[in-house]
């Protein structure tokens, strides 16, 4: 009875610690998308690109369908490539890279069906830091490899974001 008692102590006040501290699951991030936005096409220099292909699966992870004919879609996603930048941040005893900033933004527009552009170029952008170890060259490539692919997909929810900001305000 005590060590039950014990237990349920434990998992209440480890709750409430999580709690206290603004802990919370990271997903998806559900973003509501008004129903007249959830009909779009996507224009892009390259629609088979990793980009566009987390751009798709977000949007679809939040009831957008992608059209492949733009004249069944109410709003046109036009997508700018991803850019990606690399620099030194501080160097080391020995004149090498410490840290690096990796930053990757793109442009996006929207437009209605019949070609008006309705929300301006846009820049979405997300910023990260890394340590650098020069003697671990592979590992480091890997490990930008990896914060490449959480950039891309929180790019992509941004730009998700924003455009469900955009098509609330559009319908208030």
């Amino acid at each position: 009875m005590i060590w039950r008692h014990a237990q349920t102590t434990l998992v209440l006040g480890a709750a409430l610690i999580l709690s206290a501290c603004g802990f919370h699951l990271r997903g998806t991030g559900d973003v509501s998308v008004s129903d007249e936005w959830r009909t779009m096409h996507m224009v892009s220099n390259n629609p088979n690109s990793e980009f566009s292909r987390e751009i798709k699966t977000r949007f679809a992870a939040n009831g957008v369908e992608w059209q492949e004919d733009k004249s069944q879609a109410n709003y046109q996603l036009v997508l700018g490539p991803e850019r990606f930048s690399q620099r030194n941040l501080s160097l080391n005893a020995e004149a090498r890279a410490a840290e690096f900033e990796l930053t990757m933004r793109s442009t996006f527009s929207v437009r209605d069906q019949n070609g008006r552009e309705i929300m301006p170029d846009t820049t979405g952008s997300v910023v990260k830091q890394m340590e650098n170890d020069p003697r671990n060259v592979v590992g480091k490539a890997e490990e930008i490899r990896i914060l490449k692919s959480e950039m891309r997909g929180e790019l992509a929810q941004q730009i998700l974001r924003r455009i469900a900001f955009f098509a609330a305000s559009q319908d208030s």
